[in-house]
């Protein structure tokens, strides 16, 4: 078994116990992202597209950081507040974000995440090249 961890290696995971990603065996496993900055910082307070361009540079981060693209992404689960107002602008930019790639996924709407101000969370499962 040929297991690896990545982490971006700020301040607010030093005591969350998890990896941001986990590669085994060609499987890549990545925790979800929201959106934090490289500085710890919550970008976009009540903003869903600054947010999901947040989340979605951190998923990038972390799939470069195990040596993977978004290309490789094979199921990506979206976790959204207030899925009638925020569905559409996060869709269009999550398509945006993928090209022409298409991945199996879910979104799932939750009354809350992890942090008050937070409105989107991503996870996924990805391969290796």
């Amino acid at each position: 078994m040929i297991a690896n961890t990545y982490n971006h290696g700020v301040a607010w995971e030093e005591g969350s116990g998890i990896s941001q990603g986990y590669s085994v065996n060609g499987t890549i496993y990545i925790s979800g992202q929201l959106s934090h900055d490289m500085e710890s910082t919550f970008i976009g307070a009540g903003d869903i597209e600054a947010q999901t361009k947040q989340t979605l540079e951190n998923l990038d981060r972390v799939l470069t950081g195990v040596g993977a693209s978004k290309s490789n992404l094979a199921y990506v689960e979206i976790y959204l507040t207030n899925v009638k107002e925020h569905f559409e602008p996060c869709i269009k930019l999550f398509r945006e974000y993928m090209g022409q790639h298409r991945p199996a996924g879910s979104l799932i709407g939750v009354t809350e995440l992890a942090f008050p101000e937070q409105l989107i969370e991503i996870s996924a499962i990805a391969h290796s090249n």
